[in-house]
């Protein structure tokens, strides 16, 4: 049997991509390099394609024409299972079955770990626990989802991707629902999980300067294509800007990060 690769050199890749929704197309051709190891962050206006892209590498969505290749493997083609003990997504509106609680729900996360005739084992229950505790969800463990606020919910469903514990994980604007504070919370999380573990994450992202902070390679879409890909220093630019967003801006260095922060502009507030 061949071993999988470790975190952070499995490669992602979409070649040719068009994708769409009965007569709609929303991304042709499209192309995309995942860099393994690393964090990105996509972001473009709504409906740019974004989450369409994010489903279709999850294999959720089927291409019209073109492929996504994991490893070389098109993930399509590739057992559920097997594609689950690598590939992790949560999706931007995930809907939990009723009454589950918030450890129910997070073991969810271990299915793909679970063989036929295998138990729960010990590692299952640690990789729960864990889940629970960098979410800051643990007290919330006993507690039916149908009772938490939005930003608890968006927490645990947080923790149950954690818990499927992937290699890569596809996040479809994991900071939904959360305030300031807890979305930079989030963030970090990701990123200690990235450089402790290796693992590549791709994020869709709505707020440029938190995607410019902590992206190693940003994506920009717009009309469901990519306009340009690489470092946020070299490409969050305000022509970056007012191509995908349409917007005039004012691009300064972030004081705290050193990397690109957008300033918008509007009628009231030009200079």
């Amino acid at each position: 049997m061949t071993q999988a690769p470790p975190a952070g050199t499995h490669t992602l890749d979409a070649t040719e991509l068009t994708l769409g929704y009965g007569d709609r197309t929303v991304i042709e051709g499209l192309q995309l390099s995942v860099a393994s190891g690393k964090i990105t962050a996509i972001v473009g206006a709504n409906a740019c394609g974004k989450s369409t892209l994010l489903r279709s590498m999850s294999r959720l969505l089927s291409p019209r024409s073109g492929q996504v290749l994991l490893d070389g493997r098109e993930v399509h083609k590739m057992p559920a299972k097997e594609l689950a003990r690598t590939l992790g997504l949560l999706p931007q509106s995930p809907i939990a079955p009723e009454g589950i609680t918030v450890t129910d729900l997070v073991g969810r996360g271990r299915n793909p770990h679970q063989g036929m005739f295998s138990r729960w084992s010990t590692a299952d229950d640690e990789a729960v626990a864990n889940a629970l505790e960098v979410t800051r969800t643990l007290e919330l463990a006993d507690r039916p989802i149908d009772e938490l606020s939005g930003g608890q919910r968006q927490r645990v469903w947080i923790a149950m991707a954690l818990a499927q514990d992937t290699d890569l994980l596809l996040l479809d604007e994991p900071t939904t629902f959360l305030d300031v504070s807890h979305q930079v919370e989030v963030l970090d999380l990701l990123t200690d999980l990235n450089e402790s573990r290796g693992t590549t994450i791709v994020m869709v992202l709505h707020d440029l300067n938190l995607a410019a902070r902590y992206a190693d390679c940003l994506v920009a879409m717009a009309g469901g294509a990519v306009c340009c890909a690489g470092d946020p220093n070299d490409v969050f630019t305000e022509e970056l800007v007012r191509e995908v967003f349409g917007m005039e801006s004012r691009i300064i260095e972030d004081p705290t990060s050193g990397r690109p922060l957008m300033l918008p502009l509007g009628r009231h507030h030009t200079c």
